[in-house]
């Protein structure tokens, strides 16, 4: 089974997958021009990678939270959506990656948010 992960923020979309429930990659963040763009390219992304479940981190923040449920609306995936409580991936995130690179805003911290946001998943699976 093939699983994938975003973390949706204004300007980039990081990005995950789990393939047959071995490692989990990350993956190039999808650079956000507006929704519609943004929508299609994490479409593209599901479907290359065969995506059966998608786990999108959800924030506590209500508004926030509003806008990546639409977000994720807009998509044309088919299959199976979790929502995960993403609070402070990012700031785990710029900590794994403290020491390794420069903070760049290249998308790698975005998707190393998006892996920490499937391995949660993960591990509420066991």
């Amino acid at each position: 089974m093939s699983i994938a992960a975003i973390d949706v923020g204004l300007k980039r979309i990081g990005a995950a997958v789990c393939l047959h429930g071995g490692v989990i990659t990350p993956l190039n963040a999808v650079l956000r021009q507006n929704r519609i763009q943004a929508a299609r390219d994490v479409d593209e992304l599901l479907h290359e990678y065969k995506a059966e479940i998608l786990v999108v981190g959800l924030p506590t923040n209500e508004e926030t939270a509003r806008r990546i449920k639409h977000f994720v609306s807009l998509l044309k995936f088919e299959g199976r959506v979790v929502y995960v409580d993403e609070d402070f991936s990012s700031e785990e995130a710029k900590e794994r990656m403290r020491g390794v690179v420069k903070q760049k805003r290249d998308g790698r911290i975005d998707s190393l948010a998006a892996v920490i946001i499937l391995e949660r998943f993960k591990e509420e699976q066991r």
